[in-house]
C-alpha cells in the first residue's frame, strides 16, 4: 500500500463509522434497529446519488478492495456470533409450536417466491433459471434473526411468551436458511468444483466430532468455564475464521464456516464465557459491519429506477410481505396460537436486516442476481426492517396474550404475553438464552 492509499483508507472507515452512528442514533429515535441507518448509510454513499461521482471520489477502485478485506472479516465474526447465538435452551419447550410456525413463515414465502422468481426470470434473463428460482424463492423467505432479537430487547418483549416463540422460530427459519442456501452455492458450482463441495459433509462430522469436543475441553474444563484471556479469545477467533477459510476453500462462501464454529461453541456450564466471547465480537464487528453495508451500498444504484423497476419493486414487496406474514400466521393458527399473537408474531418474522443483505451478497457472487434486481432486493430489505416497528406498535396497541390454555409447550400451557411495558420472565431466563451479543443488529 502506497502512503497515499493509507491517508484514503483511513479517511474512509472514518467517514463511514460517523455516517453510520449518526444516521443509527438517528434510526434509534425513530424506535427503528440500527442496522435499518447502517444499511441506509451504503445506499447514500453508494453510487445511487449524483451518478456515482461522490462514490467514485469517496472510494477510489483501488481502496474498494481494501475495504471489501475488511467487511469480509466483519461478516465472518457476525456469522460466527449469530451461530453462537443460537442456543437449544432458546428452543426447548418451544419445539411444535415453533416447528409450526416456522414451517408456515419458510414454506409459504418460499412457495409465492417461486411465482415471482418466473416472473423476473423474463426481465432478468439468466443462463441458471432454476438456481435463480430457488434463491429468489429464498432471498424472500429470510427472518433476520438478531435485528428481531433486537426489536424485541427494545420494547422489552424478549422475556415475554411472545418474545420466547418468536425467537425460536427465528432461529429454525434461520438455520433452514443458511442450510438452503449452502446447497443452492453447492449446485450452482463449476461441474470441476463439486468434488470440493463434497468435503463439507466429512468437514461438517470433523467439526461436531473432534472440534466441539476439544473446545470444551479447553474451554469449559470440569464443566467450569474457563475464564476469557486475550489468549483463549485469539483462539476462538482464529478458529472462526479458520473454518470459513476452510468452507471458502470447498467451494463454498466463507459464512457457513464461521456460522458453523459458532454453532460447536460449548453451551452448557459456558454461559458467562459465551457471553463475554459475544460481547467482545460485538466491539469488533461494530467497527467492520459498517464498512461492509457501504461496500454493499456500492453496488446499489437506484438512479435509473423507472416505472419498470417500480413494478418489479411492488411485486416483490408484495410477495415479501404478504407470503412471510401469512405464512407465519397460518403456521401459529394452526398450532393454536390465539389471533392477536400470531399477527404479532407474523410481524416480528418479516423483518431482515443484515441477514438478508448477505444472502443478496452471496447471490450478487454466485451470479444469480445483477446489481440492478441486487439493488431492488436491497430496498426490500431495508423497507421490511423499517416497517416491522411500526407495524408492531399498532398491534400492541391493544394488550397481547397468549392464554395459559392456549397455544402449549407441546401441548402444554405457555405463560401469557404481557404487554410491552410489563414483559413475563420465561422460566426465569432470558428467552434469548441470556445472550444479547447481537442486539445491535
Amino acid at each position: 500500500m502506497t502512503s497515499y492509499q493509507v491517508q484514503i483508507l483511513f479517511a474512509d472507515v472514518a467517514l463511514i463509522l460517523f455516517l453510520a452512528r449518526t444516521l443509527s442514533a438517528l434510526a434509534a429515535r425513530l424506535r427503528q434497529p440500527p442496522v435499518v441507518g447502517e444499511i441506509l448509510t451504503g445506499i447514500l454513499l453508494g453510487p445511487t446519488l449524483f451518478d456515482g461521482v461522490m462514490a467514485e471520489t469517496l472510494f477510489p477502485a483501488d481502496i474498494r478492495p481494501l475495504l471489501t478485506a475488511l467487511a469480509n472479516i466483519g461478516v465472518a465474526l457476525f456469522m460466527f456470533a449469530v451461530g453462537l447465538e443460537i442456543d437449544h435452551v432458546t428452543l426447548r419447550g418451544r419445539g411444535r409450536l415453533a416447528a409450526g410456525a416456522a414451517i408456515g413463515s419458510t414454506l409459504v414465502p418460499f412457495g409465492v417466491g417461486l411465482a415471482l422468481a418466473y416472473y423476473l426470470m423474463r426481465l432478468h434473463p439468466t443462463d441458471q433459471p432454476v438456481a435463480f428460482t430457488v434463491f429468489i424463492a429464498l432471498a424472500v423467505s429470510v427472518t433476520a434473526f438478531p435485528v428481531l432479537a433486537r426489536i424485541l430487547d427494545d420494547r422489552k418483549l424478549s422475556r415475554t411468551a411472545l418474545g420466547a416463540i418468536a425467537l425460536a422460530t427465528a432461529a429454525v427459519v434461520d438455520i433452514v436458511a443458511w442450510a438452503a442456501l449452502a446447497g443452492l452455492q453447492a449446485s450452482v458450482g463449476g461441474a470441476g468444483e463439486h468434488w470440493r463441495v463434497a468435503l463439507i459433509l466429512p468437514f461438517i462430522a470433523v467439526m461436531l466430532t473432534v472440534v466441539r469436543p476439544l473446545l470444551r475441553r479447553f474451554l469449559v474444563p470440569g464443566d467450569k468455564a474457563a475464564a476469557l484471556t486475550p489468549g483463549w479469545f485469539s483462539v476462538v477467533l482464529t478458529g472462526a475464521l479458520c473454518s470459513g477459510a476452510a468452507t471458502e476453500a470447498m467451494g463454498m462462501h466463507y459464512i457457513f464456516g464461521a456460522f458453523l464454529f459458532g454453532i460447536v461453541m460449548p453451551r452448557e456450564g459456558a454461559l458467562e464465557l459465551r457471553d463475554s466471547i459475544s460481547g467482545r465480537v460485538q466491539h469488533i464487528t461494530s467497527l467492520l459491519l459498517p464498512v461492509y453495508f457501504v461496500v454493499a451500498g456500492l453496488k446499489v444504484d437506484l438512479s435509473g429506477v423507472g416505472v419498470s423497476e417500480l413494478n418489479q419493486f411492488a411485486a416483490i414487496m408484495l410477495v415479501a410481505v404478504a407470503g412471510k406474514f401469512g405464512g407465519t400466521y397460518l403456521g401459529a393458527r394452526l398450532q393454536g396460537l390465539p389471533e392477536r399473537p400470531s399477527v404479532a408474531l407474523a410481524t416480528l418474522m418479516n423483518t431482515r436486516g443484515l441477514t438478508e443483505l448477505i444472502i443478496l451478497g452471496v447471490g450478487l457472487d454466485a451470479g444469480l442476481l445483477n446489481e440492478s434486481l441486487y439493488g431492488l432486493m436491497v430496498a426490500m430489505a431495508l423497507v421490511t426492517t423499517a416497517m416491522t416497528g411500526p407495524l408492531l406498535t399498532l398491534v400492541y396497541r391493544k394488550k397481547v396474550e397468549i392464554p395459559e390454555g392456549g397455544a402449549g409447550r407441546d401441548g402444554k400451557g405457555l405463560a401469557p404475553a404481557a404487554a410491552p411495558g410489563a414483559p413475563d420472565v420465561i422460566e426465569g431466563k432470558d428467552s434469548r438464552g441470556e445472550n444479547h451479543a447481537l442486539g445491535r443488529t
